[in-house]
């Protein structure tokens, strides 16, 4: 009877040890099924996601303010000419690099010159930049024989010209010297029969580098240079060309005065043509 009991409780105590051990053995193979299936969720999150470094918005924004200082500048940037107008601290080469390769298959590219970047069109774009352009006559030898005696001796009239360089005005010459820009009517001699005047323009300064009429080389000048024959006659002068004027030269004082004065200019070429 002590046998039996004993052997009941024992076999009582195993089945209640049995039952104890199974919720643990549940909860281990719970935590073990959780703990691969963690791992294998952070596996493929360590190989995909791809980190941007911190300061990605401030490379990305530098980029769009470099890239403005160059479509504004008027002339090829250095890199320190960059760099003071960029935060301190900014990488500029690497700002240029990457600006570089962004535009490298664009209509413009990102090039560097005598050390310094500029924007400019791709080379096998260059076509459609091409334009025909009108090649300019050179002045003739009595257009620039007449430019050189308007030039020295303004305010002149026509019959001062013809004068001075011993022949007749050729038609046209007059003409082609004003639609050059470098000749126009000055205003009318005081003189009987109130003759038209010519004189240099301010184009005429700009394109020759004159500051005034006044800064004309005077005859050391133009010998120095080889430009006057050193066997020249007996007398012969230069003049000093004057802005104002001589006494009795008068400028035209009204727009109506001007094309007056204009009309005749045109009606002499006309009859002289006919």
């Amino acid at each position: 009877m002590n046998d039996e009991t004993t052997l009941s409780e024992a076999e009582s105590d195993i089945d209640m040890a049995a039952d104890e051990q199974e919720p643990e053995q549940d909860e281990e193979d719970g935590t073990d099924a959780e703990t691969p299936e963690e791992g294998d969720a952070a596996e493929p999150e360590a190989e995909n996601v791809v980190k941007f470094p911190v300061n990605a918005t401030e490379h990305a924004q530098l980029m769009r303010m470099t890239e403005a200082l160059f479509f504004a500048a008027a002339e090829p940037l250095d890199i320190d000419s960059i760099a003071a107008r960029l935060p301190d601290g900014a990488d500029v080469g690497a700002v240029i690099e990457d600006l570089q390769k962004a535009y490298e298959s664009r209509g413009v590219n990102l090039v560097r010159i005598a050390n310094k970047w500029m924007f400019r069109t791709a080379d096998d774009l260059s076509f459609l930049m091409e334009r025909e352009a009108v090649e300019q006559r050179r002045l003739s030898r009595a257009a620039m024989e007449t430019l050189a005696i308007i030039a020295y001796h303004q305010p002149a009239t026509r019959a001062e010209i013809e004068e001075i360089r011993g022949v007749s005005v050729s038609k046209g010459t007059l003409d082609v010297l004003m639609e050059t820009g470098w000749v126009r009517l000055r205003g009318r001699k005081r003189t009987p029969g109130r003759p038209v005047t010519y004189g240099t323009t301010e184009d005429f300064l700009v394109h020759f580098g004159l500051e005034s009429v006044g800064d004309l080389p005077g005859m050391d000048e133009l010998k120095a240079a080889g430009l006057l024959d050193g066997r020249l006659p007996p007398g012969f002068d230069i003049p000093n060309p004057s802005d104002t004027g001589g006494e009795g030269d008068g400028e035209f004082e009204t727009e109506e005065e001007y094309g007056a004065a204009l009309d005749d200019h045109l009606e002499q070429e006309t009859s002289e043509d006919d």
